[in-house]
């Protein structure tokens, strides 16, 4: 029988073991081993894995641990593979298995990021390791009796290997981490160097150092891969619909989780949905993005909790469809969030089980609300009145982003007036969109006033000349070349087309071809300046967003105003505040992440290829961490600045709107940060709200019809 077993059999057997539900009440246990031990042979093993990481885990860790492996190590005794007939041989393949990716996970958690939450201190972190890789290693060697070779411990680290390299179809910090610790795996001893592998990808990353010398805190711009971040010390995930849709493209077995979840849970809840799917569409689309969302709730539990709801939030994209209506967006939180803690609720009494929790279930959720529209600020109000956390998105302005901030401080002082202690606050700066925007806008401004000077013979001939140049295929030009020049512009200037810089060959030969900005050498002198410019635009909005709200020359008056305003204490202020973060995001370019640091008040969030460019920018160029140490405040080169001030769509950006200067009197800020910002009534016509609200509704839309018409294809009872 043993010579069936090999880790392509032991993988499918792991992919398709059913995982026992998690139930209410918990089933009796007898102590923290006990529990844990159960809850992992049910297939919860992460789970399991979380449970040491409490406070109340300080001093019973190493007691804790020795008793679940004496327990655990009965059962592999007990079990010799070798001997199985096929009616137990899966069984007992699946229970080592689950056992082992326990294990192996608690020893993440201790490497990890997660054992300083916890405070658990170094010698009882190296004590606690030193139990679970003897363990590990005696458990190898009885496979190596059994069956030869380690085949299922094996299968198990192959098995996490193969998730992480899905993260973005592998184009991710993750995935390069999963392919160096997979390289690294000693077939002749898989434990130590197991161990010792995980032990050197997490301790010596560059985000992880930073998180550990407090330069910043992180976020992830993806739903796959958070629970390896979270090692590193991430503690956010934001998503939108594009993305929700990206996980269920990127990992196909979540299609197959969420039919069945249909026919268990939704079938029997909502059975009219499925007699008239299209009529509750946004009700379907919220249940397939709040699915494909679990996981990134479940993981982010243990930080959130810990830092009593300062840490671990996941971003839930509000339908864009209602943005702009209070009434309709507020009903969706409260929706959401409702039927997210009937989840977390069940979760949490078996994560936190014999432990002391205050609020079991409280979702670690942040509604993403889009700042598109003046309806932001009376939303962001209303639900952190409720205490669930909000993500101000859509957001490129110092308008939006201190009014909206504004907002959500006066819904914070109310609830903790009422005892309710606030969730984290997220005020998005979307400075890659702005810079995408201003590129675009500027380049096809520079073409259009060059072709301008040209006959118009010869206008088409520098336009195709300019397509061709950048790959434009021909059927497209086809059906483009007999549009209004305006509009051939501003297709070729797009960042899908020109890409995200002003030098690149193609273009610069059409303005040099229009003889309106000299030779090619001319035009390069021009666009360099520019271009550099450019890249620091979304920089220069959030450098002037964190000093308004959060420098420390600014911080005390908003602390004083929020007392007197809202009649709430000294430390009551201090918390409103404290519980508001920048988050730089929609990053383009290293410099995006490297020039906001801060230890107070930021959170940059990043996607999973740009982790990696930032990786290797620090790496090349030898960055020193502690050169890094609050880059927010440093001060960028004025002849940018200058540059970018002559364009008005960066002014609407940079500048306070006049509502936001009356604001910033009331508060007693004083310095004058221009008043030629965007209105909020202007904010849906502005160009990077336009763009991006289009974007985010057609991708919902485009994400709705997939799941509709997925449902259409099930039967409640299939």
């Amino acid at each position: 029988m043993a010579s069936i077993i090999t880790k392509e059999y032991t993988i499918n057997l792991i992919k398709q073991s059913s995982v026992e539900p998690l139930t209410l009440p918990v089933p009796p246990s007898v102590d923290h081993a006990d529990h844990m031990l159960r809850t992992a042979l049910m297939g919860h093993t992460k789970l399991a894995a979380d449970h040491i990481l409490h406070l109340q885990m300080k001093g019973t860790l190493l007691e804790t641990l020795g008793a679940f492996i004496r327990r655990a190590g009965i059962i592999i005794r007990s079990e010799n593979l070798a001997k199985a007939d096929q009616n137990t041989l899966n069984m007992w393949i699946v229970r080592r298995a689950r056992i082992y990716d326990t294990v192996l996970e608690l020893i993440m958690n201790l490497v990890g990021a997660e054992s300083r939450w916890a405070k658990f201190d170094e010698s009882t972190v190296n004590a606690a390791l030193n139990i679970l890789v003897n363990a590990l290693e005696e458990w190898e060697n009885i496979e190596r009796n059994e069956l030869g070779s380690p085949v299922v411990l094996l299968a198990v680290i192959e098995y996490n290997v193969q998730q992480m390299l899905k993260v973005n179809k592998g184009v991710s910090l993750v995935a390069e981490m999963a392919k160096e610790l997979i390289n690294s795996i000693d077939p002749n001893n898989i434990a130590k160097s197991y161990f010792k592998a995980v032990k050197k990808i997490f301790s010596e990353n560059f985000y992880r150092k930073a998180y550990e010398k407090g330069l910043c805190k992180f976020g992830n711009d993806y739903a796959l891969g958070l629970r390896w971040l979270r090692h590193l010390g991430f503690v956010q995930v934001s998503t939108n619909p594009v993305l929700a849709a990206r996980a269920y493209d990127d990992d196909p077995d979540l299609w197959n989780k969420f039919a069945e979840y249909t026919k268990n849970v939704l079938a029997k809840k909502y059975p009219e949905w499925f007699k008239d799917p299209d009529k509750y569409a946004d009700d379907i689309a919220m249940e397939a993005t709040r699915f494909a969302l679990m996981d990134n709730f479940y993981v982010f539990r243990v930080p959130f909790i810990l830092s009593n709801y300062h840490d671990g939030l996941v971003s839930y994209q509000l339908n864009p469809l209602i943005a702009h209506d209070v009434e309709k967006s507020v009903e969706a939180a409260k929706t959401f969030a409702s039927r997210l803690e009937e989840d977390l609720k069940v979760y949490d009494e078996y994560l936190w089980w014999g432990y002391s929790v205050p609020e079991k279930g409280r979702p670690n959720v942040v509604i993403k609300v889009a700042a598109a529209y003046p309806a932001s600020i009376e939303i962001a109000e209303k639900i952190n009145e409720m205490g669930i956390g909000q993500n101000i998105t859509v957001s490129f302005t110092l308008a939006q982003e201190v009014l909206v901030a504004y907002g959500v401080m006066k819904g914070m002082a109310k609830a903790i007036r009422k005892g309710i202690m606030p969730t984290q606050t997220y005020d998005t700066n979307m400075g890659g969109r702005l810079e995408d925007h201003l590129r675009e806008e500027i380049a096809a401004e520079l073409l259009l006033k060059g072709l301008e000077k040209v006959e118009a013979g010869k206008r088409l001939s520098i336009l195709e000349k300019l397509a061709k140049g950048l790959k434009v295929d021909e059927a497209t030009w086809s059906k483009l070349k007999s549009s209004d020049p305006k509009e051939v512009a501003k297709y070729l200037c797009s960042h899908r087309v020109l890409g995200r810089d002003l030098l690149r060959e193609p273009y610069i030969e059409a303005l040099a071809e229009t003889g309106a900005y000299g030779t090619k050498e001319d035009v390069l002198k021009m666009l360099k300046p520019l271009e550099t410019a450019l890249k620091l635009s979304g920089t220069y909005v959030a450098q002037r967003v964190y000093e308004i709200l959060f420098s420390p020359w600014n911080r005390e008056k908003w602390i004083e105003h929020l007392m007197k305003e809202f009649g709430i204490s000294r430390t009551q202020a201090e918390i409103v505040l404290d519980r508001i973060d920048l988050l730089p995001a929609s990053k383009r370019k290293p410099i995006d992440t490297l020039y906001t640091f801060s230890s107070k008040n930021m959170t940059n969030t990043e996607f999973p290829d740009h982790q990696l460019r930032v990786v290797k920018e620090v790496s090349e160029k030898n960055i020193k961490l502690d050169d890094l140490a609050e880059s927010i405040y440093q001060e960028l080169p004025r002849e940018y600045l200058d540059i970018l001030m002559k364009y008005e769509d960066f002014v609407k950006a940079y500048e306070a709107s006049p509502e936001v200067v009356e604001l910033l009197r009331k508060v007693g800020i004083n310095k004058d940060y221009g008043s030629r910002g965007v209105s909020p009534k202007d904010w849906p016509s502005y160009g990077p709200c336009a763009k991006t609200m289009d974007e985010f509704t057609k991708g919902y839309l485009a994400f709705r019809d997939k799941v509709v018409k997925f449902i259409k294809s099930l039967t409640p009872t299939q």
